[in-house]
């Protein structure tokens, strides 16, 4: 083909244009090189035409048997992609989910109740400012955390779905085991407020975060049991043992919540193990921009998350909502610096829809402290760089050990969590008009929650292995009516 700008010059006569067959890899031409002329009829005269003969027989052979393996490919993948998908845990779940909300009703009729009451004006708007905050953690939980894990090319709808359901049963199980397990404890009725229910969605916020780790290696009936019993779980760890048997401080939840969720669920996954066929755990461009969209929406809401439970409108309240935001932008920057460096020059999606939100997890424990915004910044720094090295290297290394991570929990909430317990040890003591927190028992509540999550995920683990199904890796067709699905079978 001519190129722009010349004019392409016709072919000599006494040359003819070369014919090629591909046949295996190879080209065999019928018009040597005039170059070779020479050799080639010395080549003939020894008997080489017949050799040329034979070996071009025998590569159209090869070509016709590798076009009908082609097509005997061809139809086999058709045949999977019309017929339905093998799964054994979705029948029971429906039944489970029904006996679930029974024993959900009789409790909530035996020991709940509502009562409100205000003795000024003041109360009145702590509490509309109360429901702001349960508003924005709802954000984060159900469009944050849901499309966070739409990075599945195939898995946008169980993404999404599975979190409004774990979501709503989180909520009714921790509303129920959380006030059982405090103080006053089981002599005392449920009081359904929105102190309640703000409560419930730190408890939910741990589900979430485990269920990262084992999303698209679950089944409905598993995702239930998970939710029931991680719920239990985290209200032990909560109650017993970081309220009542140890003084532990921790405001933002980096340790109650982060820390916890992260290693109940790589410890479940560890135990579940990978599915059989995991060929659909990829991503693409669309389904990484709702990704995006999710973590934009976790990076915006996190203030309320670690702000919602101190008394609005006061000065402490305030400092959390500061010193968080400004941890949250130090990460952010110091993914977008790193992320490069770590992947050849360009900027690895995973980092930003993880490793800029490492900052909130690591300021957690301290943002209602007095320490300044240079100590705030440097927290959200460190943990992005944190982050990131997860992302690059740890994770690698915990996929070679044979523990599969699908949402990488361990960088975005494992390791900033660590960080952040790190910190709520040592900043205490460098504040002079602190008493807040305890660096014994700030370390003792860090050891004891890696042992309760760990063991607890383990057992859990080994129960939903029970219920584990043929189905691959996070296909939505699995357990969702897709419209994918249907244009197959239209077709």
């Amino acid at each position: 083909m001519a190129s722009y700008g010349t004019t392409e010059a016709p072919a000599p006569a006494n040359k003819q244009p070369l014919l090629e067959k591909y046949s295996s890899g190879k080209i065999i031409r019928s018009t040597p090189p005039a170059g070779d002329a020479a050799s080639t009829a010395a080549s003939t005269a020894g008997g080489g035409s017949e050799e040329v003969k034979d070996q071009s027989v025998e590569d159209e052979r090869k070509a016709a048997e590798q076009r009908e393996a082609a097509k005997r490919k061809a139809a086999a993948a058709a045949a999977s992609a019309s017929a339905p998908l093998p799964t054994s845990g979705v029948g029971n779940f429906g039944i489970l989910v029904i006996v679930t909300q029974l024993a959900v009703f009789i409790c909530y009729a035996l020991a709940g109740k509502s009562d409100f009451v205000f003795d000024d004006l003041t109360q009145e708007f702590d509490t509309t400012q109360l429901y702001n905050y349960v508003v924005g953690v709802n954000l984060m939980m159900l469009v944050g955390f849901g499309y966070l894990r739409a990075f599945l090319k195939m898995y946008g709808l169980g993404a999404v779905g599975f979190t409004m359901f774990m979501y709503c049963l989180g909520v009714e199980c921790s509303i129920l085991f959380e006030p059982l397990m405090g103080v006053p404890g089981w002599g005392s009725y449920v009081n359904l407020d929105l102190s309640a229910f703000l409560k419930a969605d730190y408890a939910v916020a741990a589900i979430l975060v485990s269920f990262g780790a084992l999303i698209g290696k679950v089944n409905p009936t598993q995702i239930t049991i998970l939710t029931v019993l991680e719920s239990f779980f985290y209200c032990f760890n909560k109650q017993i043992i970081l309220v009542r048997w140890i003084p532990f401080v921790d405001v933002g939840n980096t340790i109650i919540v982060h820390m916890f969720g992260a290693y109940f669920g790589l410890a479940a996954s560890a135990v579940l193990g990978k599915k059989t066929d995991m060929s659909k755990e990829a991503s693409s461009t669309t389904s990484d921009v709702l990704a995006l969209i999710g973590t934009l929406f976790m990076w915006v809401y996190w203030p309320a998350f670690n702000g919602g439970s101190l008394e609005s409108g006061t000065a402490e309240s305030q400092l959390a909502i500061t010193n968080t935001m400004t941890a949250l932008i130090g990460s952010a920057i110091m993914t977008f610096a790193l992320s490069p460096m770590f992947n050849g020059g360009v900027i690895s999606v995973v980092d930003v829809q993880s490793a800029t939100l490492a900052g909130g997890v690591a300021i957690g424990a301290v943002c209602n402290l007095k320490i300044g915004p240079a100590v705030a910044l440097a927290t959200g720094l460190g943990a992005g760089f944190f982050s990131c090295m997860g992302t690059t290297y740890v994770q690698s290394a915990l996929e070679k050990a044979g523990l599969h991570d699908t949402c990488g929990v361990h960088n975005l909430h494992g390791l900033p969590s660590v960080v952040g317990g790190l910190v709520s040890v040592f900043i205490p003591l460098a504040i002079s008009d602190s008493d807040r927190g305890n660096p014994g028992y700030q370390l003792a509540g860090m050891g004891m929650t890696l042992v309760v999550s760990i063991f607890s995920g383990l057992c859990t683990g080994a129960l939903l292995k029970v219920f584990k199904d043929d189905a691959p890796m996070a296909v939505d067709s699995a357990y969702f009516e897709s419209a994918d699905e249907k244009d197959v079978e239209a077709a």
